[in-house]
């Protein structure tokens, strides 16, 4: 798949795990939310810290740094300090493997 990033296959994420992937400088993590795949910069907007490895509350991911809340859905800030949106990429499952990429 010209311009896509292969993360794995749907056996590498069971509901609740989340795997970071690189398109080129763009670190994307995807996380499996209930059986839903969805796909972040995994780039805090507040200081710039990694997200993945946050906690997870349904739909939101905390910045273990400072504690600001992102949508996974969307990518909208859900809880300060941040107040800038996090960008969110689509995710294609083809054949059992799992495929995001930075599309802006």
């Amino acid at each position: 798949m010209n311009g896509w990033v292969r993360v794995g296959t749907r056996s590498d994420f069971l509901p609740g795990e989340y795997k970071v992937v690189w398109d080129g400088d763009t670190p994307i993590a995807v996380y499996n939310i209930d059986g839903a795949l969805y796909a972040v910069e995994d780039t805090c907007t507040h200081d710039g810290g990694d997200l993945a490895g946050g906690e997870v509350f349904g739909f939101e991911v905390e910045c273990p740094r400072h504690g600001a809340r992102f949508d996974l859905r969307t990518g909208a800030v859900t809880k300060p300090p941040a107040y800038e949106p996090i960008a969110s990429f689509p995710v294609h499952e083809e054949d059992g493997a799992i495929w995001t990429r930075d599309d802006r």
